[in-house]
Parts: structure tokens; sequence; C-alpha cells
């Protein structure tokens, strides 16, 4: 039992709300103490990655699969959205310049016409990433594939998305992707409150990710979602189908990784397929093996974290930094599984069980698990 745990029971949802409250003041007064365009804007990245991260938190933290192919949901919203703002600056039926260049189109691809209108291009960069994965997770789930075997399809996933993105040249543009957004949803991109404009909306998005996160983790299908991870052959048993329960935060994990995509699209300025394949699918999960995966928080703390120091260390000396994210990785997962939120709770789970009347923690996996058996 932790210190918080030691609150009233009517006391800690309020703590909670209180927390995410003070953490949209702070994130709302950054920009402020960073007085600088270019670093704003470069927050406004850190916390697109931050609601991937939270999708993973809730995909791999709650629901125990290991998503190494986020990068795939995370592209398709990227690329639906970089198309509008490609078409957002041509005139008329004017093609965009990379279609001039490497293809033989004389009137714009039947593909890329809905994509003139923001109202299409937003939903679609959400709903186009959750209906690939309900796809996918329905297929794979039924056919109870899982651990490191689901780890592996998805890893495959955003390499072929990344193939499919470089062979087709003439529509995606290739390796060299879709840029040059120099007007961003009606602005100009170097006007002087573009980047505080779009760092604000990404914060928006964020506290409206982490709300639906923890609506869906604290309620009755959290709870059978923490079961399946935790015994998945068991909750089987009981009458539940884990296929579904999978697949359902499976796509809400896409969704929110497609959100972000979007989002990243006019605050990066680039979009290539560079951005989403392995490697960076691999370094979202990176994001929140340190925050803590079982925290949504830590998610974010992870994400934020990592491209910070990502940015800053990177900077100064470029060469070294893969090398220590690597070994940053290698000893939170060796001395810290459960990441810098674990060490905190941890710690707080020291004091209080030194405190009068501490006790020892339950075993939260059976908890979970009967309480599943009892309203089966």
């Amino acid at each position: 039992m932790n210190l918080l745990d030691r609150l009233p029971s009517w006391v800690q949802p309020w703590m909670a709300r209180l927390a995410l409250v003070l953490l949209a003041v702070a994130l709302l007064a950054w920009p402020e103490a960073l007085d600088d365009p270019t670093r704003v804007r470069q927050w406004a990245e850190y916390l697109c990655y931050a609601m991937v991260a939270v999708g993973i938190g809730v995909a791999w933290g709650h629901g125990g699969m290991l998503v190494l192919g986020q990068g795939v949901f995370f592209g398709l919203g990227a690329y639906c959205m970089g198309m509008f703002l490609t078409l957002e600056q041509v005139d008329g039926d004017a093609l965009p310049d990379f279609m001039t260049l490497y293809s033989d189109y004389t009137e714009l691809p039947a593909l890329w016409r809905p994509f003139r209108h923001l109202w299409f291009a937003a939903p679609a960069a959400v709903l186009v990433p959750m209906v690939v994965a309900g796809l996918l997770g329905w297929l794979v789930f039924n056919r109870r594939i899982r651990g490191p075997y689901f780890a592996i399809l998805t890893q495959a996933t955003a390499l072929v998305f990344w193939l499919l993105l470089v062979g087709q040249l003439k529509l995606t543009a290739g390796t060299n992707g879709l840029t040059n957004f120099t007007t961003i949803f009606g602005r100009s991109k170097y006007e002087p409150g573009t980047s505080k404009f779009l760092y604000t909306i990404a914060v928006v998005a964020l506290m409206a990710v982490l709300v639906l996160a923890r609506q869906l983790v604290r309620s009755r299908y959290g709870r059978l979602l923490i079961a399946v991870r935790d015994g998945e052959d068991r909750v089987r048993f009981l009458g539940y189908d884990p296929a579904v329960v999978k697949t359902v935060a499976f796509v809400v994990s896409a969704g929110m990784a497609g959100l972000a995509g979007a989002l990243a699209a006019p605050i990066i300025g680039i979009i290539a397929p560079n951005q989403f394949a392995v490697l960076p699918s691999i370094l979202m999960i990176t994001w929140v093996a340190i925050g803590g995966r079982h925290s949504l928080y830590g998610a974010v703390l992870g994400a934020l974290l990592v491209s910070w120091g990502k940015t800053s260390f990177s900077e100064s000396r470029p060469d070294d930094w893969i090398y220590l994210q690597g070994l940053l990785f290698v000893v939170v997962v060796a001395y810290a599984p459960q990441g810098l939120v674990g060490i905190v709770r941890s710690a707080s789970q020291f004091v209080a069980d030194r405190l009068p009347g501490g006790r020892a923690p339950v075993d939260a996996k059976a908890e979970v698990i009967t309480s599943v058996e009892a309203t089966a």
C-alpha cells in the first residue's frame, strides 16, 4: 500500500482529476517559459509522441500486447493529414509538385480527391488506423496468436507499410515524402503565433486522449482487459471472448496513434516513410518502458523525457545519443521493469509500510481475476 492508498476512497478519484488538471495547466503555461517558437514546436511534437505512448500503455501495459508496429497507425494518420496539407498548397485543380515530376497524371488521382477537405482528412486520420487495426486484430486474436508471435507480426506490418510507401512513388512521393507545408489550416507556417497555435491543439488532444484512456482502463472493460492480460485462458473459461477484448484495446491504441500522426504532420512539416519504419516503432515502446507501462501518466512522462533527451543530447553529442538510448532501455528493463513510475511507487510504498497502519501489498493480479469471476 503506497501513500495514496492511505487516503479515503472518496478522495482518491479527486486526486487523479486534480493531477490531470495540473498537468494541463503546466503544459499550457510551458510555451511562456520556453519563449522560443522553435522549442515550442519541438514540444508540440513531443506531445504527439505522448499520445502514441498512451495508446501503447492501454494495449501493452493494460492488455499485455507488445505492439511493435504503432508506427503504421501513426504513419496512416500523418499521411491522411499530409495529403490535405499538400493539396492546401496548390491552386484549384493543379497537381502537387511531386506528381508533376514522378508521374504522368493529368488530374488528381481518385485516392487523393477526398483529402481536399479537412472535414474528411481529420476523421480519416483516426478512423483509417482503427479500421486497419480492427481487421488485423480480429484475424490475429481469433487465431490465438499472442506473446512474441504477435509482437513479430506487428513489426513485420511496419516493414510492409514502409515498403508500400517507398514503392508508390507516384502517390506518396516515395522516400522523399510529403513536404513544403507553408500553409497550415489557413495560417502561414511562418506567422509568429503558428507554433503556439499547434502546441495548444496538441495539449488539448493529449488531455482528451488521457481522459478517454483513464475512463477505459478504470471501467469494467478495463478490469476485464487486465484479467485477459494476466490469465487469458481462465477468462475464456469464464465465458468471455479474449479476442474481442484485445481487439478493442488494439483499435483504441491505433486511433490514438492516428490522431497523434495527424497532428504531427503540420508540426514536423515533413512526412516521410523513414519516420514510420521498424526502428521508430521500437522507439515508441522504449518511451513506455522507461516511463512505466502500467501507468498512463508514466507513458506520457517517458515519451516527453526520452524525446527531450534525444533532442538535447543529439544537439551536443549526435554520435553518442543512440548508444545512450540503448543503454537507458537496458538499465530500465533490467533494474526497474516498472519504469520511472514504478520507482516512485516503490518509494511511496516503502514509506507507507513504515507508517502506523501500514500493511503488505495485496496480490493485484489475483484481485482483478477474482473480480471478473464475481461478475461472470
